[in-house]
């Protein structure tokens, strides 16, 4: 698989402020990458480095192959991006915003821009000052999916948007991969990473701490239980690996360290199960648990 973006060793200091330190990232050909953590973390530091906005201080990144800082004119020609807080031209309506990006592009899709404004539920006509935020980033998200571009950084881009607009973004992100189109996802909404993103890496104070496919990650978290049984668990807190015990209905919800599990089921059989449900851990469980470990955000 061909390497989109390649950053290796990446550092940046501010002064005496180092906001990356080391930090290591690929992507190939086709994938859905998900970039998490918590504000301060380092990530639109990242994302602008990535786009030759500001220079690193040490190591290297190569985006299709390509110098981030010294061939970002030629990168570009094959980028879209959508930040967080989208910012236009307040005098100009959202459709003469989507058109000039076209323009400058050379992708002037009147079939695909229109399908896209019907999906997003915007009104073209109106100037952009009149518009929310949700419509400021439909706007962009519309410029983005009606390019031709083969590599989406997509950066907080569901901020501000409702829960309708979001599943169709999520659409659009699939179509992308489906169309062989790579994708950096820089999320807060961790159920969205998870339903779209083959991997996550997930960032702590400038470095990358985890990094792989959500099954890769999974063994490193715990997996949420629910058990009722015939005979009280008075003892089940003191078991090595059991976590957040507290009392559900009839039963004992709570979180077991994976590998833990077999020994933690082997105890609860004795008891007599009466009802057990069981569910792996979701990618949220990954991600607090590494802040608890750090002490919580930063």
């Amino acid at each position: 698989m061909m390497s989109v973006l390649e950053m290796k060793q990446v550092t940046k200091r501010f002064g005496n402020f180092q906001a990356l330190k080391g930090l290591d990232i690929q992507m190939g050909e086709g994938e859905v990458y998900g970039f998490i953590g918590p504000n301060g973390a380092g990530k639109s530091t990242a994302i602008r480095m990535m786009l030759g906005l500001i220079k690193a201080t040490s190591g290297t990144i190569k985006v299709f192959g390509k110098d981030a800082w010294s061939q970002s004119v030629a990168i570009h020609e094959r980028v879209a991006y959508v930040p967080g807080d989208v910012s236009l031209w307040p005098n100009l309506t959202g459709g003469e915003v989507i058109d000039l990006f076209s323009k400058l592009r050379g992708n002037d899709s009147r079939q695909r821009r229109q399908e896209l404004l019907d999906r997003f539920a915007l009104d073209p006509s109106k100037k952009c000052r009149t518009y929310s935020k949700g419509n400021r980033q439909k706007v962009a998200l519309v410029a983005a999916f009606a390019s031709n571009a083969d590599f989406f950084i997509l950066d907080e881009p569901t901020s501000g948007l409702d829960p309708l607009m979001e599943q169709v973004f999520q659409s659009c992100v699939q179509d992308a991969k489906q169309a062989g189109k790579s994708v950096l996802l820089s999320s807060h909404i961790l159920s969205e990473v998870e339903r779209l993103c083959d991997r996550v890496g997930i960032i702590r104070e400038g470095e990358i701490i985890e990094t792989g496919t959500l099954q890769e990650l999974r063994h490193l978290t715990r997996t949420n239980l629910l058990v009722e049984t015939k005979q009280p668990l008075d003892d089940l807190s003191a078991l090595s690996g059991v976590h957040d015990v507290h009392t559900e209905g009839n039963g004992l919800q709570f979180q077991v360290d994976t590998e833990e599990l077999e020994k933690v089921m082997s105890h609860i059989s004795k008891h007599g199960i009466l009802r057990l449900e069981s569910a792996p851990p979701t990618l949220e469980d990954l991600f607090m648990r590494h802040y608890e470990q750090a002490g919580g955000e930063d």
